[in-house]
């Protein structure tokens, strides 16, 4: 850690110390012959208001204690026996039928921040989100934008959100919540969820905290300033076409994700602030940062954006692109609440950028030590180019096996051997035959996905979620604790 963040990071933990830092002090000054009374004197009636523990001796500092990050558990469990239904309808605590209500989480630790409150973009953000994702009042106020070309973009852009509204906030969001336990956690983890906090807000309406990982930076939030007249048409109606798939069909491709890394509009921010316009939400904070060792959230400050200039951000799988903006906006952190609402909840999206390979996430890294520290949490993936599937991906997939409790996905999800031998049930929705792919699966994990479904009784799925399987059906799996 930078001397500065270190000095920082101090001062912010002092301030927040109490008794710890009534001790500290006396410590660092008892040097000084002149002030050892005085201060003596100070550090005991301060020393005095701390907590005791159960010995009756004073905890002074206790609280303030950086918090052991467990390790992960990569020991396998027994399998649990799991031999093929016969083909009859499943009785209700059979292994494809969802637990009634699984026991309530511990709640999850919060992330803390080691380097200070960060710079927040917030300015920028309200910007982008008034000319990009069109919410109700659409008003920007800057100098230069030509109204007419904001209009336009929000007229198409509110036809396709309303679509989405009718086909998942309507019906997909009720359906799902009425499968969820009340007591699942309220914390999501989305791998492989590139612009996708739409999803999620879907997916998952009990949560307050939602982590997507994906290959894209989140991108300079400062771009959007800089266009007028059609420059600003041309790059809008870029934002449509590549989310278009998103708003209609529930997934993003690749090429699409690729094609707005190296956009003025920065695409996965774009994409997150129209999922706030689709739910009537509002952004009330964006602050960038990076992960350091110990998992926790170091904020960029202003000085450190203005030190990263000209250092761009690195393009994370040799298919991808490189984007076109500084290493300092690749992570970022997104407060939103209901609009004009002010004591609404405020929730918490994080996007982080990382390759999930295994050859790029070292067990005791940086990323899965921060997602390690969050505790019981939901998952969810669809879409995801059967990465979970593949040998190479075992870090990502064990530590959703190791925290998660719950997760909705598509049959890119964990394979079902996988989840069953760490005890957890599949229930599947929809019909499934074949990977959505002709060239590019496994086929004895894919075969493990066809047996799934032909084991259990057909369940209706009335949306579709990531890919159809070979054949066009829609289809759906939710892997669960008992």
């Amino acid at each position: 850690m930078p001397s500065s963040t270190t000095s920082v990071f101090t001062a912010a933990m002092a301030k927040r110390g109490g008794c710890r830092y009534a001790a500290d002090t006396m410590d660092v000054f008892t040097h000084r012959p002149t002030a050892l009374a005085t201060l003596l004197l100070i550090a005991a009636l301060s020393l005095a208001g701390c907590p005791k523990d159960g010995k009756g001796k004073t905890k002074a500092g206790a609280s303030q204690a950086v918090a052991k990050l467990p390790g992960q558990d990569n020991t396998p469990r027994k399998a649990k026996s799991n031999k093929a239904p016969t083909g009859k309808p499943a009785k209700p605590g059979t292994v494809d039928e969802p637990a009634a209500t699984p026991k309530p989480p511990t709640s999850p630790k919060p992330v803390k921040a080691a380097g200070g409150g960060g710079h927040d973009f917030i300015a920028e953000a309200r910007l982008l989100f008034q000319v990009a994702a069109c919410p109700k009042t659409t008003t920007p106020k800057v100098a230069g934008f030509a109204p007419h070309v904001v209009k336009v973009h929000c007229q198409r852009l509110r036809k396709q959100m309303a679509r989405y509204r009718k086909n998942y906030v309507d019906k997909a969001k009720p359906w799902l919540a009425e499968r969820q336990p009340k007591t699942l956690p309220t914390t999501v983890v989305y791998p492989f969820g590139g612009g996708d906090l739409l999803s999620a807000l879907t997916t998952y309406s009990q949560a307050r905290e939602i982590t997507t990982i994906s290959l894209e930076h989140t991108g300079d939030v400062r771009g959007v300033k800089k266009l007028r007249g059609r420059k600003l048409a041309e790059n809008l109606k870029l934002l449509r076409q590549t989310i278009a798939g998103l708003l209609a069909l529930d997934d993003s491709t690749s090429v699409n994700m690729m094609k707005m890394q190296r956009t003025p509009i920065p695409g996965q921010l774009a994409f997150f602030l129209v999922a706030l316009s689709v739910y009537d939400y509002e952004p009330i904070s964006l602050r960038y940062f990076r992960i350091e060792a110990n998992g926790t959230l170091h904020y960029f400050t202003k000085a450190e954006f203005e030190a990263h200039e000209g250092r761009r951000a690195k393009r994370l799988s040799g298919g991808w692109v490189t984007p076109t903006w500084s290493v300092a906006f690749s992570h970022a952190e997104l407060r939103f609440r209901r609009q004009g609402k002010p004591d609404a909840p405020v929730l918490v999206h994080r996007h982080i950028a990382a390759n999930l390979a295994d050859s790029k996430l070292p067990q005791s890294g940086p990323l899965l030590t921060h997602l390690r520290s969050k505790g019981p949490f939901v998952a969810m993936t669809k879409a995801a180019a059967y990465m979970i599937w593949r040998r190479g991906f075992s870090h990502i997939r064990d530590l959703l096996l190791d925290k998660m409790v719950y997760m909705v996905s598509d049959s890119t999800g964990i394979p079902p051997n996988d989840s069953k031998a760490r005890g957890f049930r599949v229930t599947t929705y929809g019909r499934y035959r074949q990977c959505f792919f002709e060239k590019r699966f496994a086929p004895k994990t894919d075969e493990q996905f066809i047996r799934l479904w032909r084991q259990q009784r057909y369940r209706k799925l009335p949306f579709r979620y990531g890919y159809p399987d070979r054949e066009g059906s829609w289809h759906m799996m939710i892997t669960h604790k008992p």
